[in-house]
């Protein structure tokens, strides 16, 4: 097989494949010289594989009947490659090298050897076979801790470049709107300003390794219907443009270079067919220029699933009109029938070149079309020490202490009873789209691939326990509750450990497509909690879950919760560090914990003004409301400072003095919310516009200073017809949503309905010894 390298001296005179030249120049020159044919090809991906092992994919089984021709697509070029590493286990080595030969192959047989781009999912990590897992997404929010989001997503960046891969589908920015909804654990939190600063500290983690950060998924995906996965979007454009879109702006400035659309439509028109949302949005109004990639299939949904499109050819026709560039995971509707209907003159080809030209710019970018472009990379240990220990440390971070009586942190010596079916397993640490969890879970034959310890297995390090299961994720027998029951009648304390199981499809009770019909603790767990509850030994139940659970019924008598979503493959150690207050606990809830309800989270409907919280946008009358967290050494905060009113010139700075008075080190997230006395139900009247974690050395006092502007007058936002006058809007600053330990009134100037406000806002955060 030859490479670029190994073409004739007179090929590397061609413009195109001269790196001296600029971007824009080598694009024309390379669409100019292929045919239609070829330029439709560098338009989608191959799954190569996409019919062996489970679905990944939703009604992949469908398309997986009649898998692609890859001897009779390959002359014409490949655009994309789809999930060497994740469709089955493969060892990183041999992966790579088959990687490496397979580009060789597109290389030598296509007429120009345009190698392809590979894709990989990234959200816990590199979904791959004995690749680090990370904490889940929902953990980044809690930490409040962009920079060590950004530290992780470069490092698995920079796994992925070591295999060959260039592009990574992450991060999600889809703002959990409903609880239920299987993939909440896939989202960072239900606050726009969160979700956009964690989200756009990955984007520039991933990108400064080299790595096409994804953006997904644009847009409304997580407000459909009832909470159901891929059901219909009804909002309107205030929420739209409030709540959902923020978050992408964000990341799009943090230079994201690809967007993913979202399956849902919108208002009745799919966001696979809306070139309002992909073109005038997307590329107008924000200015993008790269790649907007189809989610897996969504484009033959537009035929079989939104019937807005009669078949194939039609579908492609919408969807190259509105802006998906590049059709994922396989050649379909981007495959023969796009070329019949360029054939036809159903579809102009301009509208092809217009997505080539975006494609092969990433392509150039990405050094594939240089001369001396090899893919051969370099493999090294997909979960390296250093590695393991940023998992760690980010899971220590995101562990939130939500109530405590006094039991926490154990006792030496305490007589221990570990119960529940999330207590010594090691999926029960794994989100939905970590490789064991994703891929593995279809391939029982193959060994895990990593070392996942257990909460069991942690906390048998420091105490002689007793375990019993109790029950499963969604069944169990009453032998089994009774010996849970037991065990924890003959203990100082026992801790219970339960939630989810992740998984896809229907496979777990949480992830994507594992949607929830109410927010009780699935199967017999709540009883399971009950029944140890009633032996009078003090409970501290540990959730390992992908939503918060309603747990209004068991609160007030347990002695304490400790919530750790899916914390990675070092979870268990970073909550047996809690638990025994090895590691002060720290982190802050991205989400709400609903309040009582049957079947869903509560609404204004349901509660009076006064009850409220103020603070969610999911449930206004939380049992512990977003930004909630207890620690065992809280700072001191000796003041707040701030004017009496905005000034004129739109800036403003607030000073927050925090004292440690301990002798262990400690950290603080300093949360500023505006109050907007009269927002409206769709959005918190408190909305967060800053939230730095400030580190504490023992006896230590700092002063934070935060520098906020807004000048409401050049607002530029999507919703203007809606915006109305109000009266002043509060300043609160506090260590959490629910308790805001100082509130400055500050009239701004013009003050109006804070409409995106998040958008004009940009706080500068300074750090100083008191």
């Amino acid at each position: 097989m030859t490479t670029g390298a190994d073409r004739p001296a007179e090929a590397a005179s061609e413009p195109w494949r001269d790196p001296r030249l600029p971007v824009a120049e080598r694009v024309d020159d390379l669409v100019a010289r292929l045919s239609a044919r070829e330029k439709v090809a560098q338009l989608s991906g191959i799954w190569v594989g996409m019919d062996s092992g489970g679905e990944v994919a939703p009604h992949q089984h469908d398309f997986a009947q009649d898998p692609p021709d890859w001897e009779a697509l390959v002359p014409h070029g490949v655009g994309q490659l789809t999930r060497a590493f994740g469709t089955r286990p493969v060892d990183p080595e041999i992966g790579a090298r088959g990687l490496a030969r397979t580009q060789e192959e597109i290389v030598a047989r296509g007429r120009f050897g345009i190698p392809a781009m590979v894709h990989e999912e990234c959200l816990t990590g590199l979904a791959a076979w004995q690749a680090t897992v990370y904490p889940a997404p929902l953990c980044w929010g809690a930490s409040f801790d962009p920079e060590l989001v950004r530290r992780m997503a470069f490092r698995i960046g920079k796994t992925m470049r070591a295999l060959g891969v260039h592009q990574g589908l992450a991060p999600v920015l889809d703002v959990a709107r409903d609880l239920r909804w299987g993939r909440v654990e896939e989202t960072i939190g239900e606050d726009p300003y969160l979700v956009g600063t964690i989200g756009a500290a990955y984007v520039a983690g991933l990108e400064s390794a080299g790595i096409v950060a994804t953006l997904k998924h644009f847009a409304g995906y997580s407000a459909s219907k009832a909470g159901r996965n891929l059901a219909p979007v009804s909002i309107g454009p205030r929420e739209f443009a409030d709540v959902l879109l923020p978050p992408f702006e964000h990341a799009l400035r943090a230079g994201a270079r690809s967007v993913m659309n979202a399956y849902t439509d919108l208002d009745g028109v799919p966001a696979a067919a809306d070139p309002e949302l992909l073109t005038t949005l997307l590329r107008d109004r924000y200015g993008f220029t790269g790649t907007v990639v189809a989610d897996y299939f969504s484009v033959a949904f537009l035929h079989t699933l939104h019937h807005v499109a009669t078949g194939p050819q039609e579908a492609a026709r919408l969807a190259l009109a509105a802006g998906i560039d590049v059709e994922l995971p396989t050649v379909d509707c981007y495959g023969g029938p796009l070329v019949a209907a360029l054939a036809d003159g159903s579809v102009d080809e301009s509208l092809v070149d217009r997505a080539l030209h975006r494609v092969l710019t990433q392509k150039v970018e990405l050094g594939l079309l240089d001369p001396d472009w090899s893919p051969h990379p370099a493999v090294t240990a997909l979960d390296d020490e250093e590695s393991r220990a940023l998992a760690r440390e980010l899971a220590e971070r995101s562990v939130v202490l939500l109530s405590n009586t006094g039991a926490l942190p154990l006792r030496s010596g305490v007589r221990l009873a570990v119960v529940g079916p999330r207590a010594d397993e090691p999926g029960a640490m794994l989100g939905c789209y970590s490789f064991p969890m994703h891929v593995g879970v279809h391939h029982p034959d193959v060994p895990f691939g990593l070392d996942v310890p257990t909460v069991a297995e942690a906390l048998r390090e420091s105490f002689d326990l007793t375990f019993a299961q109790g029950c499963g994720v969604t069944d169990g027998s009453d032998e089994d509750l009774a010996a849970a029951v037991e065990a924890a009648a003959a203990a100082d304390v026992c801790v219970a450990v339960l939630g989810d199981r992740a998984g896809l499809f229907g496979g777990g009770t949480s992830g994507e497509g594992c949607d929830a019909a109410d927010l009780r603790l699935p199967g017999r767990q709540e009883e399971l909690l009950e029944a140890v509850l009633a032996t009078g030994t003090p409970v501290v139940l540990v959730l390992l879950s992908g939503r918060p659970y309603e747990l209004s019924r068991q609160v007030d008598r347990l002695a304490a919760v400790v919530c750790g979503f899916y914390p990675g493959e070092e979870g268990a150690a970073a909550l047996a560090g809690v638990l025994t207050g090895a590691v002060e606990p720290s982190g802050r809830l991205p989400v709400s914990f609903p309040a009582a309800g049957a079947t869903q989270p509560s609404t204004y409907l349901a509660a009076a003004l006064a009850a409220r919280s103020d603070v969610s946008s999911i449930d206004p009358t939380p049992v512990f409301p977003f930004g909630h967290g207890l620690a065992y050494h809280p700072a001191t905060w000796v003041s707040v400072t701030g004017p009496a009113a905005w000034p004129a010139d739109g800036s403003c700075r607030v000073s927050v003095t925090l004292h440690n008075p301990h002798d262990t080190e400690i950290s603080e997230v300093v949360q500023v919310y505006l109050h907007d006395p009269v927002a409206e139900v769709a959005r918190p009247l408190r909305q967060l516009i800053a939230a730095p974690r400030v580190a504490l050395p023992p006896g230590a006092t700092r002063v934070v200073q935060l520098d906020l502007h807004a000048d409401l007058t050049s607002y530029t936002g999507r919703a203007r017809d809606r915006i109305v006058d109000t009266g002043p809007v509060e300043l609160h600053v506090g260590p959490s949503s629910a308790v805001a330990h100082t509130v400055l009134a500050v009239s701004i100037t013009g003050s109006r309905r804070l409409v995106g406000f998040e958008r004009v806002l940009q706080p500068l955060v300074t750090v100083v010894p008191g």
